[in-house]
This record gives C-alpha cells, sequence and structure tokens, in this order.
C-alpha cells in the first residue's frame, strides 16, 4: 500500500482508475520506472479491458516502449497519427524459426492471424485469404490476405 501511495501520488488519478482497477493489475503497475508507462498501460487496461494476464503479456512486449519509438519516427507534418502503432513489430507470436521462407510466414500468419492483428491493436479486421476478384472479366486470386480497417 506505500508503495501505492508514492507511485500513484495524484489523487485526480487514483479516484478515476481505483474504481476501474484491480488490485492485481495495481501489483502489476507499481514496477514499471516512469509515471508515463503506468498510465499508459492503466489507461490501456481501460480502453481494452485487459485481464491482468493480457496486462503482463503487454507490459513483458514493451508495449509503452514500442509505442514511444515509433512516435518518436513521426513529424507533425506526417499523415499517420501519434499512438497507431506500436514498432517494431514482434513476430515472435508466429513462433517460426530463423530462416523461414515466405510462404512459411504467411502460412503462420494465416494459421494465427487473431494473434497477429491483435498486435496492430484495434480497429483492424481480416477479411479473407486469397480473395477471389473479378478483373477485366478474369478472376483473379490476390496473393495476400487482406487487412483492412472496419
Amino acid at each position: 500500500m506505500m508503495r501505492f501511495g508514492e507511485k500513484f501520488a495524484d489523487y485526480e488519478i487514483v479516484a478515476t482508475l481505483s474504481p476501474q482497477l484491480s488490485w492485481s493489475h495495481i501489483i502489476e503497475l507499481l514496477p514499471l520506472k516512469s509515471d508515463e508507462a503506468r498510465i499508459y498501460y492503466a489507461q490501456d487496461i481501460l480502453n481494452r479491458r485487459y485481464g491482468v494476464r493480457e496486462l503482463r503479456r503487454q507490459i513483458s512486449r514493451k508495449a509503452y516502449e514500442r509505442r514511444e519509438i515509433a512516435n518518436s519516427a513521426l513529424t507533425e507534418q506526417s499523415a499517420v497519427p501519434f499512438n497507431a502503432f506500436k514498432d517494431p513489430f514482434l513476430l515472435d507470436i508466429l513462433d517460426l524459426k530463423d530462416n523461414y521462407l515466405e510462404a512459411d510466414l504467411k502460412k503462420a500468419i494465416l494459421a494465427d492471424v487473431q494473434k497477429f492483428i491483435l498486435e496492430f491493436g484495434r480497429g483492424f479486421a481480416f477479411a479473407e485469404s486469397e480473395k477471389r476478384m473479378p478483373i477485366d472479366g478474369d478472376d483473379v486470386k490476390l496473393d495476400y490476405s487482406e487487412v483492412g480497417i472496419r
């Protein structure tokens, strides 16, 4: 409780978060080094309704740090909004070996597409793999899976 009082000294933040976060969530947030990281993960818990297991996963995968790296590469004139992506994308969720072929990558993505798309964050959906499209009277099969904004 003393560490909680030290790390979350701002009453307004505590009053906003405490009714919405479990004590288990708070325990996971306490060891984080910066106030900004704690606030980021706390907001992420609220926005995405993370359980403690998913919060641990996000912290271990350094979601906050990756977002900060991605934001640092953007300029004020950029067409990409801040906080849009975590960078770089970690493909370890696909469980590929060091030397993999493009076909292996495609197969792994299709086999576990939900985990892959969740890495991008909210607002993405899987449409179809190798979608058939009529182009100039011919039936063409698109080579890549379609990922688009809902």
